[in-house]
């Protein structure tokens, strides 16, 4: 029920949703006001106040979120998502007021950043730990991704982790690539299952997820390139991008094509044609272990190679940035220092 109050000249709307206390004013005029007030108890009787779109609690949805993501993601990501599910809702335990989606809000998470740096007990082994910059991080944009997903079914009318700034890294390690004597070791010590999909990690540069959820539409050999573009249940992480293909790939992909018997829609895919799912970061640790360099343990590590191995060829900072499908050029600037002389050349050209 909704309220209608004056306070000197100006008129305040006094309701309530989901038990918080709202007042907006709504001006001086009585007859807009009335208005207003009508508009108000319409949208509160169909839950459309702009606070939340239906009242769903935070248990629930983070279930529903579960179900589909052991529907559509890998493993591994499920394997992730969980932890991460895990790790926000040992937070909340510390938080008995909150329990619906409408209450998360920026300060929440803003608390959850910090709670993530204090120390906590680390389990089976009895040693004190910290949640790492670069983890708390990642849980933020995980949580973030998982929070647009209520929105799109209709249960937020806005994400509260929109704004919420990520933590300035400076803990994290120096990123591993592969030497090209590396690279060659991994490609002759994979399956013939496991070499075609390395290989095209390595010459293209692509998220995992860019990868499993490739088809067939996506590969354009007559023009020779690959196109990252939505599809339904996922979207690019950084918007749609094309990927030239050199020679070797554009001519694995195409005999991959001409024996693709199983007539799938997926690139790469599993014994029935459908999308991947199988671990390629359990595959990649057993390859990189028995190549030699067991420090090797994440596929990202396939993208840091095609980025680190481009800047030492001479490759310039913005078209990696492109080829990569960094949305800032800082995150290029990591492969900024393999390429001392490329950039003492440019400098070199001034003539003044």
């Amino acid at each position: 029920m909704a309220v209608l109050r004056k306070r000197g000249k100006t008129y305040i709307l006094d309701f309530r949703v989901d038990g918080k206390r709202v007042r907006q004013s709504v001006g001086n005029s009585k007859r807009l006001a009335e208005l207003a007030l009508k508009d108000v108890e319409v949208r509160l009787a169909k839950q459309e106040t702009g606070f939340y779109i239906k009242a769903v609690s935070i248990t629930d949805f983070l279930e529903e979120y579960s179900r589909f993501s052991v529907s559509t993601h890998t493993f591994a990501t499920v394997r992730r998502y969980k932890a991460i599910i895990d790790h926000f809702e040992d937070f909340l335990k510390t938080k008995l007021s909150i329990n619906r989606l409408s209450q998360l809000n920026s300060k929440l998470f803003d608390d959850y950043k910090m709670s993530r740096r204090q120390e906590y007990q680390a389990r089976n082994t009895g040693r004190m730990m910290f949640a790492k910059t670069n983890t708390i991080n990642m849980e933020l944009r995980t949580l973030r991704t998982i929070l647009y997903k209520a929105v799109e079914w209709g249960y937020l009318t806005s994400n509260p982790l929109k704004n919420v700034k990520l933590l300035k890294v400076t803990d994290a390690k120096p990123y591993r690539f592969l030497s090209r004597e590396e690279i060659d070791l991994l490609l002759r010590n994979s399956t013939e299952a496991l070499r075609p999909i390395f290989f095209t990690f390595l010459n293209t540069g692509m998220r995992l997820s860019e990868l499993i959820y490739l088809q067939w539409k996506d590969v354009d050999l007559l023009r020779s390139v690959i196109k990252i573009q939505p599809k339904e249940g996922w979207q690019p992480k950084t918007g749609s991008r094309e990927i030239p293909l050199n020679q070797e790939t554009a001519k694995l992909l195409s005999n991959l094509k001409r024996t693709n018997r199983l007539e799938s829609t997926f690139v790469f895919h599993d014994r029935n044609g459908k999308r991947l799912k199988r671990d390629l970061r359990e595959d990649l640790i057993r390859v990189t272990k028995r190549s030699g360099f067991p420090d090797v343990t994440k596929i990202h590590s396939l993208r840091h190679t095609f980025a680190s191995q481009l800047v030492m060829s001479g490759v310039d900072l913005p078209t990696v940035m492109k080829l990569m499908g960094h949305s800032d050029i800082q995150t290029t600037m990591i492969y900024a220092h393999l390429a001392p002389d490329h950039l003492a050349d440019a400098v070199n050209k001034l003539s003044f």
